[in-house]
Parts: structure tokens; C-alpha cells; sequence
């Protein structure tokens, strides 16, 4: 035990002397005779990552924080073997323990984003001194000129739609995508202006696949050109119009039946262009969560028109009122059609549902009409995904929707209805559990996971373009401080070393 003993002193004496290779024989030493423990498997891994064998070192620091997890040395040293190793995402996924210990630095992160440069991730990159910007402002002068120099290193981007299109799902993509490369929005209205614009981006993003982006592919291929189709444009005549050949993506949003109607007008679409499907994302932080009690006031939300098939609803709130007279509908949305608008009133009076059913009207603050509802109810014959009913959801609605072709795959069986008998089922049950709502969206519609997808067809578009990168000089932050057990409690540096421009 004393020789056991011994070898471990010794090893960390020569660690400390920086006789590496003389180190880790004493420590194996030790090993040989001792079962492994938090503290030894660190120090063995601090020693590999001294003599430039990160990889080895990573494991022997994984095996230290099952041990031991959410130790600080350990989670520190590992970080910062993957660094060395050229693996900033594993190395990232530590920063939120290590802020959480106080050890996260600006020159961590900083040098996560030096390698995430060096590597050709500029997107990453960038992330990553946004964030330590953010953590820590006083960088501004230094970091600011940085990301911007990155970013303008990047293919132009341009996002369009015709003056009608509108630009609702655009929002979040905007300001993901201005964050990361020089983009821009644009209306346009003519040929001349489109020709511009597309002669001035590396990509072009045309929402909506309508006259725009028919006119787009008509015109000489001056760059990479995307196409989004939400739904509707599947039913029209436009999606036949379009030269394919000259489109590099094509971006669906909705579900199977949406790309059914698509390859039924457009036959063997996929060997014309890439078809990608990305859905929306919900942004969860706009949308807060409110844990809400059961209660009896159901919200409809989206235009009024015969493809979201009100008329249902009304059926559905016949059967219901009857049953339980305390159950109110409220539609917020502007009629699109004046024929509908004078049958939903009559119907409302022939009914008997006056002071049951409420036509709000258009509502500029959703989230706060949202606030004293329990229920989001859908009765439309077709939607690509339905934002409304998601968003609604991750405020803690229980949804209630018709059973339209795709529905399933976008919510699952369990929420669904096809008679008015099964909607009243839905809405009396018992089952009411809001977080259970807003988890449903978080795991499988979170914004940041739609931004992804996109920023990856955005990068794979910037390889093949080849836009010339500036050689930013991102080297030049602090090497990374090791710690010992045993050494001190001081081995662990929270110092921030900027990077130098």
C-alpha cells in the first residue's frame, strides 16, 4: 500500500515538473494495484492531454465523471481535451454545467469558436461568440468586428415574396439567418426587380411557391435558388409552371398528403430538384407555458373561410351546448368570405347559440386573447401543419382537431375527432394536462430545430458556392489550465482572455 502510495506522489511530482511520460508510467503504476477512482482517471487523463494524446485523455476523463458527475476539475479538463481533439460541439455541450460550477470563461468559449472557425463552421462559430458576447459585454469592442468580419464572409441571402404572399413564417427565420450571413427581405413586384436581387445574392429564398417563384426559375441561373411551399400552392397551377431544374431546393412544410398533391401535378419532381420537408418550429420563448386549470372556454384560431370549416364547429357546439351549457366558442380571425360570414350568424341564431359562440375578430395580441382559454379547436379540412393549433399548445391548450388528411402524423391519434359525437368526448374527458400540451410541441416542433434544418441547406450551399473566407485571426487566446488533484484548488482558471483581431 505504501508503494501504491508512492507511485501516486510520484506521478503527480512529475506532472508537475512537466515530465509527462515519466507521469503517466507512475500513475499506471498506481492503478496496477489500486481500484480506479474519480480522482486518478483525471489526473491520468490530465497527463495524456499534456503529451497530446486528447482522445485517450477524453475517455479517461468520461470514466472520472461517472464517478464523480458534474465535477468541476473533470468536466473543465474535458472540455478542454476536446478541444484539443478539434471537437468543439461535444466540448459545448459541457457549458452549461460549467456555467453552473463558475468556470465558464469568455476564453473557453472564445477558443470553441476559434475551432469551430478553423474547421469551416462559420455558423458555429458564430454562435459561439454571440454567446460569449452576450455573457460577456465588455468584449464588444473586440468580439463585435469579429462576428461581423465573419459574417460578411458568407453568401449574400435574400429572401423574397410577391407583395400579396405576406411574410408571417418568415419572422424567426430572418432573425436567425441576419444573425449568421448578410441577408435581407425583399418585396418584390417586377421582372427588373427580381432580376436584381437575384443578381446580387449568392441565395435566394422565395416564399411561397406562387407567381414569384415561377417567374424566378424562368430567369437566367445567377444563384442558388429556394423555393418554400407551405400547402395551398400544392392545390394550384404553379408548382407545374416552375423549371425545377433551376431551383436547388425545394422546401416543404407540411405533411404527406401535401407532398402527394405535389408529385400528383409534378411527376418525378424529385429528380428535378432537391425536395426537402422542414416543418414550422414554435417559438417556445414567445410563447410562454401557463399550467392553467381545467376550465370551459375553447378557442378557434385562423382566418374564417370554407377550407377551415367552421360549419363543423358549429355542429360540434349544438351537440355540446346541449350536454353542458357552460361551454363557450371563440373564433379569432377575419371572415374571408361574405357568404360564409352570413351563414355562420345565421346558424349561431338558428342554433340557439347566442352567447355560446363569439366572433372575436382579428387579434394583434394572439397570446394574451389565448390567456383565459382551456381548449384549441380545429375543424379545418386540410392544414400543411397548423401553427395556431401548436402554438396554442405550448401555452398549455388541450388541443381538440378534426381529422384531416395528415393530422395524424402531425399530432398523433390521440387528439383527434371525425363525428361531433367524438369532439364532445374529447372536450368533457377528464384528461387535462397542460404540460403534457406544451412538452408535445417542445420535443417535436421546437424552433430551434426547424432553424437548424434550414441553416443546414444554407451551409452545404455555401460549400458549393466557395465564397472566399478572410483569414480571421482568432488564434492568440490563453491555453487551456489543466487542474491536478492533489496539486491545488487553484488549478482552475476562470481568467478571460480575449481573443486578439
Amino acid at each position: 500500500m505504501e508503494q501504491t502510495g508512492n507511485n501516486y506522489q510520484k506521478g503527480l511530482s512529475l506532472a508537475e515538473a512537466g515530465k509527462y511520460n515519466e507521469a503517466f508510467f507512475y500513475l499506471q503504476e498506481h492503478l496496477r494495484y489500486k481500484e480506479p477512482d474519480a480522482e486518478i482517471l483525471n489526473d491520468i487523463g490530465a497527463v495524456l492531454h499534456c503529451l497530446g494524446r486528447d482522445d485517450e485523455a477524453i475517455v479517461y476523463f468520461l470514466r472520472a465523471g461517472t464517478m464523480q458527475n458534474k465535477n468541476p476539475n473533470v468536466i473543465w479538463n474535458l472540455v478542454e481535451a476536446y478541444l484539443a481533439a478539434g471537437r468543439p460541439n461535444d466540448a459545448s455541450r459541457y457549458f452549461d454545467d460549467m456555467r453552473k460550477a463558475g468556470i465558464l470563461s469568455a476564453d473557453v468559449v472564445n477558443r470553441t469558436a476559434n475551432v469551430y472557425l478553423n474547421k469551416g463552421n462559420r455558423s458555429a462559430s458564430l454562435d459561439m461568440m454571440q454567446l460569449s458576447l452576450n455573457y460577456w459585454p465588455e468584449q464588444q469592442r473586440i468580439l463585435e468586428p469579429m462576428i461581423a468580419a465573419t459574417r460578411n464572409t458568407r453568401p449574400k441571402i435574400s429572401f423574397m415574396s410577391g407583395l400579396k404572399d405576406g411574410t408571417t413564417f418568415l419572422t424567426d427565420i430572418l432573425g436567425y439567418t441576419t444573425a449568421r450571413y448578410p441577408a435581407r427581405f425583399c418585396e418584390v413586384s417586377a421582372v427588373n426587380e427580381l432580376r436584381e436581387v437575384m443578381s446580387s445574392s449568392d441565395i435566394c429564398w422565395y416564399e411561397w411557391c406562387t407567381d414569384l417563384a415561377v417567374e424566378a426559375s424562368r430567369q437566367p441561373k445567377v444563384c442558388k435558388n429556394i423555393v418554400r411551399l407551405h400547402r395551398f400552392e400544392a392545390y394550384g397551377d404553379w408548382p407545374g409552371q416552375v423549371r425545377w431544374e433551376n431551383i436547388d431546393y425545394l422546401v416543404l412544410v407540411g405533411n404527406s398528403f401535401v407532398k402527394q398533391a405535389l408529385v400528383k401535378q409534378v411527376p418525378g419532381i424529385e429528380r428535378r430538384t432537391k425536395v426537402v420537408v422542414i416543418p414550422n418550429g414554435v417559438n417556445l420563448d414567445e410563447f410562454k407555458f401557463t399550467g392553467r386549470p381545467r376550465g370551459k372556454n375553447i378557442a378557434c384560431v385562423g382566418f374564417l373561410n370554407a377550407h377551415k370549416n367552421p360549419m363543423l364547429l358549429m355542429q360540434c357546439m349544438q351537440k355540446l351546448h346541449y350536454i353542458d351549457p357552460g361551454y363557450k366558442l371563440y373564433f379569432a380571425g377575419n371572415f374571408q368570405d361574405y357568404c360564409l360570414e352570413q351563414y355562420l350568424r345565421h346558424t349561431v341564431k338558428s342554433m340557439g347559440l347566442e352567447g355560446v359562440v363569439f366572433f372575436d375578430g382579428w387579434q394583434d395580441d394572439i397570446k394574451g386573447w389565448l390567456a383565459d382559454k382551456h381548449f384549441i379547436v380545429s375543424g379545418s379540412i386540410f392544414e400543411s401543419q397548423g401553427m395556431g393549433i401548436l402554438e396554442a399548445m405550448a401555452s398549455g391548450l388541450k388541443p381538440v382537431i378534426h381529422n384531416f388528411p395528415g393530422a395524424e402524423e402531425i399530432f398523433g391519434s390521440e387528439y383527434l375527432f371525425s363525428i361531433s359525437e367524438d369532439f364532445c368526448v374529447q372536450i368533457l374527458s377528464d384528461k387535462y394536462e397542460p404540460g403534457r400540451y406544451r412538452s408535445f410541441v417542445e420535443e417535436r416542433y421546437p424552433l430551434k430545430g426547424q432553424l437548424c434544418q434550414i441553416d443546414k441547406i444554407f451551409t452545404g450551399l455555401e460549400a458549393e458556392i466557395g465564397t472566399q473566407r478572410n483569414d480571421l485571426n482568432t488564434s492568440g487566446v490563453a491555453a487551456g489550465v489543466f487542474s491536478f488533484a492533489g496539486i491545488g484548488e487553484g488549478a482552475v482558471s476562470d481568467k478571460a482572455v480575449l481573443a486578439s483581431n
